[in-house]
């Protein structure tokens, strides 16, 4: 196993133990039977079979297409390399992400990811399983190793890895040092850069009259700079009160794994308010 997927288990269990330890990691409040097979469908497609194809698949056209570009960037700076991988990967996830928020037919594929009524490693790699495969950044990590820069785009992913499982652990590592007074300078530049706990948590709240929900926004994975360049970021250092989609009819077993081959739950509930979320997938 090489040494960055033994250094993101070790992170993924790292928090996986804090959870464990601190907030009943097998045992989140308002968890269903759904979630648990949800997750585990998920990440086992998403690391042994999607992410694997698309690195073929990537290989495999590219050689046929444009041989002569095989290893072509092995040689370039590691800061251009890291910019390249920020702009391609990061940032195209960031549209990507918020894309899923603004489509109705995207959002089908993104609902799994929201569905959960807590917060927890386990939804790192939770969403339908066509949404990776059609995620932009895979595509273009496949393009990278190619290209010859499998070498600094591990240690990318590595780093990248850390903040998103941090942001998505319910053991919040940013919640003590926001109380060090001396330190919020220092929180002031970190939480407006990268994902914190408290920024990426406000876009999983469940319900839009909460002060620190931003189920429209705060979008980023690696970097939170995203959503202050673009206009989509809230930051309140408070976190949500509950997690979740409002006012959805519960998806399926299906609809969060294989949405379209099963088909959404277009009930509502008699005398529903407008959802929140389907504003945003309209």
């Amino acid at each position: 196993m090489p040494h960055s997927t033994l250094a993101v288990v070790a992170i993924y269990l790292g928090f996986a133990l804090l959870e464990l330890v601190g907030s009943n990691l097998f045992g989140k409040q308002e968890q269903t039977r759904d979630d648990g097979i949800v997750e585990i469908i998920s990440m086992t497609m998403l690391l042994a079979v999607t992410q694997p194809a698309i690195v073929v698949a990537v290989a495999a056209i590219a050689g046929a297409v444009a041989p002569q570009w095989a290893g072509a960037l092995a040689g370039i700076n590691v800061f251009a390399a890291i910019a390249l991988f920020l702009v391609c990967d990061d940032m195209t996830q960031y549209w990507w992400h918020r894309a899923s928020h603004s489509f109705h037919w995207l959002y089908n594929l993104h609902r799994a990811h929201h569905n959960a009524r807590y917060m927890s490693v386990r939804l790192v790699y939770r969403n339908n399983i066509i949404y990776y495969a059609m995620m932009p950044g895979l595509w273009f990590g496949g393009l990278f190793i190619y290209l010859g820069l499998g070498w600094a785009y591990a240690g990318y992913l590595v780093f990248k890895m850390l903040v998103i499982i941090g942001a998505h652990s319910d053991v919040a590592w940013d919640k003590p040092l926001y109380r060090i007074k001396w330190l919020s300078p220092v929180m002031w530049v970190v939480e407006r850069t990268i994902s914190t706990p408290a920024t990426h948590h406000a876009h999983h709240g469940r319900h839009a009259s909460d002060p620190a929900t931003n189920y429209k926004g705060n979008y980023g994975n690696l970097l939170f700079f995203w959503d202050v360049l673009f206009g989509t970021a809230k930051i309140t250092r408070t976190y949500p009160e509950s997690y979740g989609v409002e006012n959805l009819a519960p998806a399926t077993l299906g609809q969060q794994l294989l949405w379209p081959v099963f088909p959404e739950n277009k009930e509502m509930d008699e005398g529903a308010p407008q959802p929140v979320a389907a504003e945003a997938t309209a």
